[in-house]
């Protein structure tokens, strides 16, 4: 297929795909990845695990569907979860199982007809790119003296995205009526909340399987119209910055951006869109924060790092100490993975405020009342946190630095001999 995309298809557009899609090694392929990705049940209650003990049925039974043309979805159930740092809400759809293996299935045959033609500088959902490559680009902009950002943010971007102008860039790709029909039917599931049921005109589900391409590809030709002025974006899903060299260039940037989006349905945020100045104002990007020379994890990302830590480290909370460090480990290894970038003195805070937390707690079991002192610091040194196992986030930034000494990308953030070790701007809030 990649030799196809390479080349090209007559008249630019695939006319036969539907076979591709119920073909069953693509629906079993598709079932694996659902499934792996577990997940919760839509509105039919059926788990991932009971779908899973009768797949072959339910498999056969799905490919004669699709080759019938018979398939429907089913409703998606709408699930609200908090948003990070906020007492807001957000929308998250849930379909069922069958109809995830569908859209996998869908997606996988789709998606490189799709990316191909995708900006490099589009960095979200894309395989073999994510957010680190994403930072790093910023971080190389940075540091080649484009200060200037425009940081945008679209209003409710997935919600918002307009039904019919989606499926006009579908169909400038995709001819094969039914695989186009599956298409249109996932953008007009309805949506069931409670006891409340309704048909979306707009947008495309938080959740669905195949929303993260169809974002992407409405964006594309943002992402192509600032290439061709002239303008460096960096973009991961709905989420982008524009770095300039000046600000007289940021104000055009930001200019093209609103023309742009007033003419595909789109509204900028009108008070979290602004233009910066990343040596003194700072931005926000991916759950980093960026201020001159410094990468700090976002005070939101940090303060939900704080929190699930501080769930595990009450200072009535029973069990044994290694039951309790391996719990922590948990979390500690997830967040270092994602913010290992980030100036080498947050990980020192932050062992330092756990480590605390953690003589509280075996102060506390003492009958003693209080936050930890002096003499609970010798009582447990850091030698008995580092024999119990647990995980040292300044250790690890060590090891990590180690490993990518010389490389451009970390040694702002922390990575190699020319680190310095010391906060320019203070701790982060």
């Amino acid at each position: 297929m990649l030799t196809t995309l390479e080349t090209g298809v007559r008249g630019g557009r695939w006319h036969t795909l539907i076979d591709k899609i119920f073909a069953m090694p693509t629906l079993q392929d598709a079932a694996a990845r659902v499934l792996a990705n577990e997940g919760a049940a839509g509105v039919d209650h059926v788990t991932t695990r009971a779908f899973g003990q009768r797949q072959d049925r339910e498999l056969d039974q799905l490919a004669q569907r699709l080759k019938a043309g018979t398939y429907r979805p089913q409703d998606i159930r709408r699930h609200w979860i908090k948003k990070l740092g906020s007492k807001e809400m957000r929308p998250l759809g849930i379909p069922t199982v069958v109809d995830r293996v569908v859209q996998t299935a869908v997606l996988s045959v789709i998606e490189p007809i799709f990316d191909h033609e995708f900006h490099e500088r589009s960095y979200g959902f894309r395989h073999g790119r994510g957010c680190r490559h994403a930072l790093e680009q910023v971080e190389t902009l940075l540091d080649q003296g484009y200060a200037w950002v425009v940081d945008a943010d679209l209003k409710s971007y997935f919600d918002t995205i307009p039904h019919n102008k989606l499926l006009d860039l579908v169909r400038g790709k995709v001819s094969d009526r039914r695989a186009l029909s599956l298409i249109e039917q996932f953008l007009h599931q309805g949506v069931l909340e409670e006891l409340k049921q309704w048909t979306p005109e707009e947008g495309t589900p938080q959740g669905a399987v195949i929303s993260p391409l169809l974002a992407n590809l409405y964006l594309n030709e943002l992402d192509h119209t600032l290439a061709k002025a002239g303008f460096e974006l960096v973009r991961y899903a709905d989420d982008f910055v524009i770095l300039c060299r000046t600000r007289d260039d940021a104000e055009r940037a930001l200019a093209l951006v609103q023309q742009w989006t007033a003419g595909r349905c789109l509204t900028l945020h009108p008070t979290k869109t602004k233009i910066v100045d990343a040596d003194t104002e700072g931005f926000d990007f991916l759950g980093y924060t960026f201020r001159g020379r410094l990468r700090l994890p976002r005070a939101k990302s940090l303060d939900k790092f704080r929190s699930a830590l501080r769930a595990k480290t009450k200072r009535t909370r029973s069990g044994n100490m290694h039951f309790i460090v391996a719990s922590l480990n948990q979390t500690l290894r997830g967040w270092f993975t994602y913010f290992r970038y980030s100036w080498p003195t947050v990980f020192v805070a932050e062992d330092q405020r756990l480590r605390t937390r953690l003589r509280t707690l075996l102060r506390k079991r003492r009958g003693r009342r209080g936050i930890a002192k002096g003499a609970d610091h010798q009582r447990w040194p850091n030698a008995y946190f580092h024999d119990l196992g647990l995980y040292s986030l300044t250790a690890a930034h060590g090891s990590f630095s180690q490993s990518c000494q010389g490389k451009t990308i970390n040694r702002k953030a922390g990575c190699g001999k020319s680190a310095s070790p010391v906060w320019r701007e203070g701790r982060p809030n």
